[in-house]
């Protein structure tokens, strides 16, 4: 078996790219080896700032041979009087065989022609030689550039090539115009530590031979010594330093050969906010903060950094960095006592001047629509005057510090320190909280707002966006999303889930389009309902791929093109969360087996009549003097006693008593169609078949308080 190793040698790559490209290759490049018929044992894929390398091990020295069966023309175009034709002999051609080789069989469509072709592997030395410029150019990411006179991008000009199968050079030229790269078995050691090339003999030295010039190619490897060096750092200080996953991603892509520095600040400093001192340290300065302990959040006045230089010139580095710190936190502390001077409110007014989107006007508009919509909020929770007074208050000032030397500053600030300020200002501690959790959830894996201040303003300020872009037309496409609005519309609805706010997502979207479409001149009714089909698109998403509901039980609660459930869904966010759960409930614990025949046979059949489906009640709709057999009358009386329990669970979101009493119908009405006195449904006479098609529309009705049972699919 081979062994094959690609280093591509860069300029000093960025370290989003670099994470980028690492998993691209480990995904595309077993892809392409599975393509070209290629086993192997194991694809390890490494990068540093400088290169981007992949060793391959237990490759074949060939492809297998590949024998397949090709089909050609028609046996009697091929062979006149038992004689081979042009259209024989054209084919055996094209295959690369003897004539002699053809075989005529017999199919559905006639006797053809056949041959049996072995196309012989090829070499892995070619293939290899095609694939891996393919492998590099494929590489996609931001920003790439050109260098030279060349027309191919990269991310950084790339300098070297090494490409060994065992320990033979393949002969790959990488073409850039007037430029060309060409492979060898010479690597590049640390710019510093070690400074000169060093060669690869074979393919399995790679690790080791660069590992001795000081560069340690595994990024995992450098990612836990990163780990323990800089939690090692922080013990000697009696401290504990918070590793952060995303400033540990970027470091260990900044290094090629890692070690921890430590470096200390004036204590004095330690009197601003600690959101500002970590936001110095670790956004624009990619170090590790020193806490006094894990879970007491009290900065102790150092931080730990990951050099790239000599360790033997740590203080040296030390001090270079604590200068840079320094002038930072003395911008800090001056931002903040100058934003301090003057209360948070009196920072409206310099809002006018911030333009939120060129078409929707200032960012101090923006903060009069979200007070009107959280008003609108407020008024459909019935909400009380104090609590809706708070509510104002924070959408009016949730924006202002937006406008302050600090968040001008530090934009990760956000919030935060509009929440500080507005407590030094004497607000409420209410409102204050509600100023930093209106931008809640910030991402992901990010918690929501936790005060009803901060989840309505948080709700208004979203769905203010999302009508505002949706109206001028920016509609998210594909990967597209500038405005991150669906990230917007998941938030809308997690943190209704989360809160069990219940609100009226229809409404508020019909009373939000209404100023808009004035302002706007534009059609309200097209408006509203293209961000209905995109609030259902976000709740389908969120209820498969956060609650693991069933894609089929997923569609039942929603409705498949079915406008009552699109409707019933937006009007109550929760109810549609709460059918959608249950649903998966008596799926896992066998329930749903239980009336999912009775349910759909019904349902089927209720189509060929003509019943509303709002209707529940048989009194209206029944018509008892045209029973003709006891298993009607039952079927009759038992949608009777289903009505109450329907109407209780549709009040309550209690579910489970509509399936229990659905459970007790099951076998009436399969007695109904296939007991001693069962019914043809579709009888000659027309009343009677009416009625019979209302029983069964009743009983479709009923389950539909739940689902739409003809989305469900049995057995999945």
């Amino acid at each position: 078996m081979k062994e094959f190793l690609l280093e591509v040698g860069t300029e000093e790559l960025p370290a989003g790219f670099l994470s980028n490209a690492l998993t691209q290759w480990r995904s595309h490049i077993p892809k392409t080896l599975s393509t070209n018929s290629l086993s192997y044992d194991a694809v390890e894929v490494y990068g540093t700032p400088r290169r981007l390398a992949v060793l391959i091990k237990g490759l074949p020295s060939q492809q297998p041979d590949r024998e397949e069966e090709i089909k050609g023309p028609p046996a009697q175009a091929a062979f006149k009087d038992g004689k081979p034709t042009p259209a024989a002999q054209g084919f055996a051609k094209k295959q690369g065989v003897e004539l002699d080789a053809l075989e005529v069989r017999a199919t559905d469509k006639g006797d053809f022609v056949f041959v049996q072709k072995v196309t012989p592997g090829r070499p892995i030395t070619e293939i290899l030689t095609e694939l891996v410029p393919e492998w590099i150019w494929s590489l996609e990411g931001k920003r790439l550039m050109r260098w030279g006179d060349g027309e191919q991008k990269f991310s950084r000009p790339i300098r070297w090539l090494i490409a060994l199968l065992d320990e033979t050079v393949l002969p790959i030229k990488l073409e850039n115009g007037s430029e060309s790269i060409t492979s060898d078995r010479i690597s590049q050691g640390h710019r510093i530590l070690h400074p000169q090339p060093v060669t690869v003999t074979k393919a399995t030295d790679y690790v080791n031979v660069l590992r001795s010039a000081c560069v340690v190619v595994d990024t995992e490897e450098r990612k836990n010594t990163i780990t323990q060096q800089v939690k090692e750092s922080a013990q000697k200080l009696d401290g504990y330093a918070e590793i952060y996953p995303d400033l540990l991603e970027e470091v260990t892509n900044l290094v090629e050969f890692p070690s921890s520095v430590v470096g200390k600040f004036e204590s004095e400093f330690l009197n601003l906010p600690t959101e500002v001192i970590t936001t110095v340290m670790v956004s624009h300065q990619r170090y590790f903060p020193v806490f006094k302990s894990s879970d007491a959040k009290e900065l102790l006045p150092y931080f730990v950094t990951v050099s790239n230089g000599n360790p033997e010139k740590s203080e040296i580095i030390a001090v270079g960095n604590e200068r840079v710190i320094r002038a930072r936190l003395y911008d800090g502390r001056f931002f903040y006592d100058s934003d301090l001077q003057k209360p948070l409110e009196s920072f409206l007014p310099q809002l006018e001047k911030v333009t939120f989107q060129e078409d929707l006007g200032s960012l101090r508009a923006k903060v009069d629509r979200i007070c009107k919509i959280a008003q609108q909020i407020t008024e459909q929770l019935q909400l009380g005057e104090t609590e809706g007074e708070k509510i104002l208050k924070a959408a009016l000032l949730c924006k202002a510090d937006l406008v302050s030397q600090m968040v001008y500053e530090f934009p990760e600030l956000q919030g935060i320190m509009g929440q500080k300020y507005a407590a030094a200002s004497g607000e409420s501690e209410e409102v204050s909280a509600a100023i930093f959790e209106h931008y809640l959830p910030r991402g992901a894996n990010d918690i929501l707002p936790q005060t009803l201040t901060g989840q309505i303003v948080g709700l208004a300020d979203r769905l203010d966006t999302l009508v505002s872009i949706f109206g001028l037309g920016m509609i998210p496409t594909g990967s597209s999303d500038p405005f991150a609005l669906r990230r917007a519309a998941n938030a809308v609805i997690n943190i209704t889930w989360a809160a069990n706010l219940p609100i009226n997502l229809q409404q508020l979207l019909e009373q939000i389009a209404v100023d808009f479409v004035k302002a706007h001149n534009k059609d309200k009714q097209q408006l509203v309902t293209v961000l209905e089909e995109f609030f259902l698109q976000r709740l389908k998403t969120l209820l498969q791929e956060e609650k693991q509901i069933d894609y089929d039980l997923v569609n039942a609660v929603l409705g498949e093109n079915d406008p009552e459930y699109a409707e019933r869904s937006l009007k109550d966010l929760l109810d549609v969360r709460d059918r959608a759960l249950f649903l998966q409930q008596i799926r896992n614990d066998g329930t749903l087996d239980n009336i999912y025949e009775t349910v759909n046979r019904s349902a089927r059949l209720a189509t060929q009549g003509d019943l509303d489906t709002q209707q529940l009640d048989p009194t209206d709709v029944i018509r008892t003097s045209l029973f003709q057999k006891p298993s009607e009358e039952a079927f009759y009386n038992s949608i009777v006693g289903l009505v109450p329990q329907t109407q209780a669970a549709k009040e309550s979101r209690n579910y489970r008593q509509l399936v229990t009493a659905l459970e007790k119908i099951a076998t009436t009405v399969s007695t109904f169609f296939d007991g001693p006195d069962s019914v043809l449904v579709m009888d000659p006479d027309p009343q009677i078949k009416q009625n019979r098609l209302n029983l069964l529309g009743l009983l479709r009705n009923h389950a539909r308080v739940l689902a739409d049972f003809g989305s469900v699919v049995k057995n999945l």
